[in-house]
């Protein structure tokens, strides 16, 4: 627990940054905040005539500081000297009382104030670092980490988690400074006033500290299980909102609206399960409080009645014991916050810490373009480790070739098209360029040469030209259009309300299928790779976008080298070479014309579509 506290502090650094303002702040806010209490002292002698309370005396130098009621009244005793000489008026000293209150009033909540935006700016800076680090993290992990996590609870991480983070961090400079200093400066005051009803407070205190401390212990866990809940519900609510043409097509609304409920209701137990602890604390240090003060009453009335306090002394005790009790349940609570925000700051550490299966190495050198070929060398590869989705295939790509993969649905041909742009490492053999291993080079350069165009297109809530700028940030205006028309995709931009900057809507939803395939490769065109992957790229199209985007795919593929994934004969039977992949293996390679005249698997794939 500790550890993961002190790691948390650290998207505070440099701490000395906040800390250092903030002590000075926090002390000073507790100096003047005691002296208001200490003021009820002279304002009741002043007021009420009482045997051993206030009595003026000219004083002329600034007197030595003294923490008891006679150094105090010295001071006052200065301060009306230098303001209206050695005359004394009850009208003019009770004025003078009231300046000096509204003056520590006003420096009190100045440092206040001051305090309180030191800890914003740590908060914001913090909750800002933390985001960044870990969409960044997330960001370099490799595609298998995203098949094993859900998606919203990623998200949740990264939102709600931090949310509860970031009080873990600035309760700790109000736990370390605000509220020790609050504490001290009223104990000062109470000890000024009685040592022997101030001994009592002390003793009293730590009470409080251990009945509350036990509440406080038990806050951790259900706080670590309401941030998973809390996961397990953005996900729900990502997968229904991606997928309501579904849950509407199925009438499932009532089987995901139970899920749902379920997990709602079980995040719901959890956080009034917290809120009984934590709400008990406050209420039971104050009912502890009263008890005290109860207490309090009794004994120092007999000390007043015994001349060892005044009468005016004994009510500016109680309003500071009374006053104490403040930041004690304060500083406990802060303890509550940093137990749940530890238990959510483990939730964060699980994505920061992660590692991706793939890491460029120490010696990783940049990929400087393609020469000769690529190579998939004796190539196995396996999702969970156990059964192998490639069995020991290997495939030979020119520079400059197309080269199809084709075969059945399931049978890893998409799985051989992700190992090159190195999406997953090989478990055996391994995949060369120009020879050289794949796991030489560094992953950033290597994708900078490819460009993918795939059956599900995925496409941003941005502009058409947002959309297509993402293959080339820098790119001009004019090069979008130019790429737009390689693309067959001008026509219909042009035609979109808004031409260019026309908004396409969550995932592109404001667009055809076809419209969306064709600006994904106009998004390609503008990259201008060297090397080029199509998987399925016009499977889930009608005959009239499919000729469109197949007149776009022509042109994209002229002078790259390709690789291109797909059943249909009009893709593929132009090809430098066909591979026939079956269950991981390839079974048959070879052209079109070779792979017909050998009446093999590819034949009968060819028989089956009732091409000729």
């Amino acid at each position: 627990m500790l550890k993961t506290y002190f790691r948390l502090l650290r998207f505070g650094s440099p701490l000395s940054r906040y800390t250092v303002p903030y002590f000075f702040f926090a002390a000073l806010h507790a100096i003047f905040n005691t002296f208001n209490y200490a003021m009820i002292i002279p304002i009741l002698n002043a007021m009420f005539d009482t045997d051993g309370g206030f009595s003026f005396v000219p004083v002329y130098e600034f007197p030595a500081l003294q923490l008891n009621a006679e150094g105090f009244d010295a001071l006052l005793c200065y301060i009306y000297t230098i303001a209206f000489g050695t005359e004394f008026s009850q009208l003019r000293f009770l004025a003078l009382l009231g300046v000096v209150t509204v003056l520590m009033s006003l420096l009190n909540n100045l440092f206040r104030y001051a305090a309180a935006m030191t800890v914003e700016r740590l908060r914001v800076n913090s909750v800002q670092r933390m985001r960044d680090e870990m969409f960044s993290r997330v960001l370099d992990m490799n595609v298998g980490y995203f098949t094993e996590q859900r998606k919203g609870d990623v998200m949740s991480k990264i939102t709600q988690d931090v949310m509860v983070v970031q009080f873990c961090i600035t309760n700790t400079l109000q736990v370390a400074f605000r509220d020790p200093f609050l504490i001290i400066g009223f104990l000062v005051l109470m000890i000024g006033i009685s040592w022997q009803l101030s001994l009592f407070a002390v003793l009293f205190l730590p009470v409080v500290g251990v009945i509350i401390g036990g509440i406080v212990k038990r806050l951790r866990h259900p706080a670590q299980r309401g941030q998973e809940r809390m996961g397990d519900m953005v996900s729900v609510l990502d997968e229904t909102l991606s997928g309501m043409k579904i849950v509407k097509g199925y009438n499932a609304s009532n089987f995901i609206l139970n899920k749902f409920r379920k997990i709602n209701s079980e995040y719901s137990r959890l956080m009034i399960s917290m809120a009984r602890r934590q709400q008990l604390a406050s209420p039971m240090s104050e009912f502890l409080g009263i008890t005290a003060v109860a207490v309090i009453l009794v004994f120092g009335g007999t000390l007043v009645q015994q001349g060892w306090i005044s009468g005016a002394g004994f009510i500016a005790f109680i309003a500071a014991f009374s006053q104490i009790t403040r930041p004690v349940r304060s500083f406990i609570d802060q303890f509550a916050n940093i137990n749940q925000g530890v238990a959510a700051g483990e939730r964060i550490f699980s994505v920061i810490d992660a590692q991706s299966d793939v890491r460029d190495s120490a010696y990783a050198r940049k990929f400087e373009g393609l020469k000769e070929s690529i190579e998939l060398r004796n190539v196995s590869f396996s999702y969970d480790g156990q059964r192998n989705v490639i069995n020991d295939a290997s495939i030979t790509i020119r520079k400059g070739e197309t080269v199809a993969l084709v075969g059945a649905s399931g049978g890893g041909k998409s799985t051989l098209s992700e190992l090159i742009p190195r999406f997953y490492d090989v478990q055996s053999g391994d995949v060369l360029f120009d020879g050289v291993s794949i796991r030489d080079f560094d992953q950033e350069s290597l994708r900078q040469r490819m460009s993918i165009v795939s059956q599900d297109t995925v496409l941003f809530n941005d502009s058409i030209e947002g959309n297509i700028l993402m293959g080339r940030p820098n790119a001009t205006h004019d090069e979008v259009i130019e790429a737009s028309k390689i693309a067959n995709a001008h026509t219909f931009i042009v035609a979109s309300h808004d031409g260019y900057n026309t908004n396409i809507g969550d995932r592109g939803t404001k667009l055809s299928g076809g419209q969306r395939q064709r600006l994904s490769i106009a998004r390609a065109v503008l990259k201008n790779p060297e090397i080029l992957i199509l998987d399925e790229a016009t499977s889930a199209l009608d005959t009239e976008s499919e000729k469109l985007v197949q007149d776009a795919l022509t042109n994209l593929l002229k002078g790259r080298t390709s690789i291109v994934i797909a059943h249909r004969l009009s893709t593929i039977y132009n090809a430098d070479r066909i591979y026939v992949i079956d269950q991981g293996r390839v079974a048959e390679q070879g052209t079109h014309q070779e792979l017909l005249a050998k009446g093999g698997i590819y034949a009968n794939l060819i028989q089956m579509q009732s091409f000729t």
